[in-house]
């Protein structure tokens, strides 16, 4: 009862003040209203008595996790409060510093976004968190391993369904081209895009672009991840393990929308986004929460033609040079 008369008192709040907005995304709203109430439960816990008291439990999809649900959990960390976390399968690397860290998901589900106990889910109009910190995951799997004589960039892409219809945030293999054509003879390119075998799987099916024949054969110079994976010279336990080592030693990225974009941003250094649509445009998630992650630079393409252009400007050496003259 106390629930739908708190629901109905932030959809009129919410409606009066951000009536311009999309009626689909007030509820991303009324959802970080949810969030900040309930960490006043926790006051007494989190600020006084500060025991290890805290059990973060998460199965939803892996950006919002690594976008809320890890820096909380490493919050707790560092605030000395935090007593275990329970999540899908493959996540151990990320939550290193939990006391006690649990595998106890293998299936990622949507619902499992809407995790209340947390300081956010999903997207928001305030991305002014006060239990947030973020991971360094650089610093922590930065090794001597996958070090090349160029500057490495790492090219991350995706090619799965997108809102219950085809994929609309990807680098096709036209635009893989032109970014290996232009950028090889200056950086070590390292192409990453994880199978299905090597992530626990949410709502979203993997579709195949077969370009990992294609950049065989028009791009031997290009490093494939999954190549690296089986060398494993890094005795990575995972994917995610091999991915967490493979991008501490690197600050050149081009992603795509989700948690690829997510994964890039925990690196420092520059990350070019490909977006073409989302909430995210919204609520300026790229340039109010992405840099938060690492300080790292963002930049976003809604385009392919804007990805050209960050490409241009962002990893042409030759333009650099000519600026240093």
């Amino acid at each position: 009862m106390f629930t739908k008369l708190l629901n109905k008192f932030f959809g009129l709040y919410i409606h009066t003040r951000y009536k311009k907005m999309d009626s689909n995304l007030r509820y991303f709203i009324r959802d970080t209203y949810h969030c900040e109430l309930a960490q006043w439960k926790y006051v007494v816990k989190d600020y006084i008595t500060k025991k290890k008291y805290k059990t973060i439990s998460y199965c939803g999809e892996f950006g919002p996790e690594l976008q809320f649900v890890l820096p909380f959990a490493y919050w707790h960390y560092k605030n000395g409060t935090l007593k275990s976390t329970l999540s899908s399968t493959f996540t151990s690397e990320f939550y290193y510093f939990s006391p006690d860290h649990k595998e106890v998901f293998d299936v990622r589900t949507n619902e499992g976004n809407f995790n209340y106990e947390v300081p956010r889910v999903l997207y928001s109009h305030d991305y002014d968190m006060k239990k947030w910190l973020p991971v360094p995951l650089k610093d922590v799997y930065k090794n001597d391993i996958y070090v090349y004589e160029k500057p490495t960039l790492i090219v991350a892409n995706r090619f799965n369904k997108e809102w219950d219809g085809p994929p609309i945030s990807f680098l096709s293999i036209e635009m893989l081209d032109y970014i290996f054509e232009n950028l090889k003879d200056s950086y070590t390119i390292i192409y990453n895009r994880p199978g299905a075998q090597h992530i626990t799987m949410d709502n979203s099916d993997i579709y195949e672009l077969n370009e990992l024949g294609w950049i065989k054969t028009n791009h031997p110079e290009v490093i494939l991840m999954d190549d690296l994976f089986k060398e494993n010279k890094g005795g990575a336990k995972n994917f995610n393990h091999l991915q967490l080592l493979v991008y501490a030693n690197c600050e050149n990225f081009i992603s795509t929308h989700g948690g690829t974009s997510v994964l890039a941003s925990y690196f420092k250094g520059t990350n070019v986004i490909l977006s073409k649509q989302g909430p995210e445009h919204t609520f300026n998630c790229f340039n109010t929460l992405y840099p938060k992650l690492s300080g790292a630079k963002i930049f976003h393409a809604k385009t392919d033609n804007e990805l050209i252009q960050f490409v241009n400007s962002q990893f042409n050496v030759r333009k650099r040079q000519a600026d240093l003259v």
